[in-house]
C-alpha cells in the first residue's frame, strides 16, 4: 500500500510539473497571438534593468549601450515595414536619421521651440522631403532603387557637411520645454526612448494587421496580383516609403537628445555603414516580423556594445564581430529566409509537438 501510493504521489508530482511546461508553450503562444502583452514585457524588462542601473546592481554603461540600440531599434522597424511589408531595399535611411537629428537641433539650440514643436517640425520636413524623394524613387524597382536612395542620403550628408559644418550637436546647450537652467536629464530619456519603442512597435504591430499592412504584403507577394484587386502600387509604396522616413526621423532626434556630441563632418551615424548595418539586422532577424528586427538590431548594435566591449580579444579584433555579422546574413539568406525568428518558431512548434506526443504516450489521449 505505501508503495503504490509514493507511486500515485510521484506521478502527480511529475504531471503537475508537466502542466507547468504545458502552461509555459501556451504563454508563448498567447503572447505570439496578443502582441501587446510582449511588448509590454519586453518595456518592463527594460525599465526593471534601468532601476537596477540606478541602484548600482547594473554596469551604467550597460544602459547607454541599452539606449543607443533601442534608437537603432526604431529605425529598423520602419526599415521592417519598407523591406518586409513592401519589398522596397533602400539605402538612404542614414541621410533621413540625419535629417531628423540636425533639423530638431537647429529648432532648438537656433530658433528655442520647444522639443514637441521641434519634432512636429522635423517629421514634417521628413515627410516632406520623403514624398518627394519616394514619388521620384519608387518609379524604379530592384536594386536601382537601392543606388537612388543611396545616391539621394549622399547628397542629404554632403548637403548638411556644407550649410551645417559648423553646428555640432552638443545635448548641454538644450533645455527643456524651453525653461532656461533645466536641461535634459539623461536618465529620463532612457525611459523616453522605452516609451517611444513602445508605442511604436504597437502602431507597428496595428499597421502590420490592418488592411493596409495586407494590402503591402499582397503587394510585396505579387504585383500584378495586387493590381488586379485594385491595389495601388504608388499609394501604397509612397505610404511605406514614407512611414519608414518618419521612423528614421524620429530616431535620429531621440539619438541627438540621448547621445550628443555630433558632428557631421566626422560622425560616422550618417554614413553608408549605417544603411548597411539596418539592412543586415532586418534580414538576419526576419524581414516580416518585429520582434525579429529587434533581435537582429540587438545582434548587429548590441552585442558589441554591451558585452564584447568589456572582453580584450574582442577590443584587439574590432572587425571580428562585423565579419561574424557578414557571415549570419549569408547564412541566413541562403538557409531562413525568414530570418532567425523563423528558426526559433521552428523550433518551438518542433517542441511543442514532441511534448504532445510525449504526453500522449504516457498519459494517454484527454477527452
Amino acid at each position: 500500500m505505501t508503495k503504490s501510493l509514493n507511486l500515485t504521489k510521484t506521478f502527480m508530482e511529475q504531471k503537475q510539473k508537466d502542466e507547468r511546461a504545458l502552461r509555459s508553450i501556451r504563454l508563448l503562444d498567447k503572447l505570439r497571438k496578443r502582441p501587446v502583452l510582449g511588448f509590454a514585457v519586453f518595456a518592463l524588462i527594460l525599465v526593471v534593468v534601468k532601476l537596477m542601473a540606478d541602484a548600482g546592481a547594473v554596469n551604467a554603461g550597460l544602459i547607454n549601450a541599452i539606449g543607443s540600440t533601442i534608437i537603432y531599434c526604431i529605425v529598423g522597424l520602419g526599415f521592417c515595414l519598407l523591406l518586409g511589408y513592401s519589398a522596397l531595399a533602400s539605402l538612404g535611411t542614414a541621410g533621413f536619421i540625419a535629417i531628423g537629428c540636425y533639423s530638431t537641433y537647429y529648432c532648438i539650440a537656433e530658433w528655442g521651440l520647444t522639443i514637441g514643436v521641434s519634432l512636429l517640425m522635423s517629421v514634417g520636413l521628413a515627410i516632406v522631403i520623403g514624398i518627394a524623394v519616394g514619388y521620384i524613387s519608387l518609379r524604379i524597382e530592384g536594386i536601382y532603387l537601392a543606388i537612388v536612395t543611396l545616391g539621394v542620403a549622399q547628397i542629404i550628408k554632403e548637403a548638411l557637411s556644407a550649410i551645417m559644418d559648423t553646428i555640432k550637436i552638443n545635448k548641454y546647450k538644450l533645455t527643456f520645454m524651453n525653461i532656461d537652467g533645466l536641461l535634459i536629464d539623461p536618465d529620463a530619456m532612457f525611459y523616453i526612448l522605452v516609451a517611444v519603442l513602445f508605442i511604436l512597435m504597437l502602431l507597428t504591430s496595428n499597421l502590420m494587421n490592418s488592411p493596409t499592412g495586407r494590402a503591402m504584403l499582397a503587394m510585396k507577394n505579387s504585383t500584378s496580383a495586387a493590381q488586379a484587386f485594385g491595389i495601388s502600387l504608388m499609394k501604397y509604396r509612397l505610404m511605406a516609403f514614407v512611414l519608414s522616413t518618419i521612423y528614421a526621423a524620429i530616431a535620429g532626434m531621440l539619438f541627438m537628445l540621448y547621445v550628443g556630441y555630433v558632428s557631421n563632418s566626422s560622425s560616422t551615424l550618417f554614413s553608408l555603414s549605417t544603411s548597411l548595418n539596418i539592412l543586415g539586422a532586418v534580414i538576419i532577424g526576419g524581414t516580416k516580423s518585429i520582434w525579429g528586427t529587434l533581435g537582429g538590431t540587438f545582434i548587429i548594435y548590441g552585442i558589441n556594445s554591451m558585452f564584447l566591449q568589456d572582453i580584450a580579444f574582442f577590443r584587439d579584433n574590432p572587425t571580428l564581430i562585423t565579419i561574424v555579422c557578414g557571415l549570419l546574413v549569408v547564412l541566413v539568406v541562403m538557409f531562413f529566409p525568414g530570418g532567425l525568428v523563423q528558426l526559433v518558431w521552428t523550433l518551438i512548434l518542433k517542441i511543442k509537438g514532441l511534448f504532445k506526443k510525449w504526453r500522449v504516450r504516457r498519459y494517454g489521449l484527454e477527452e
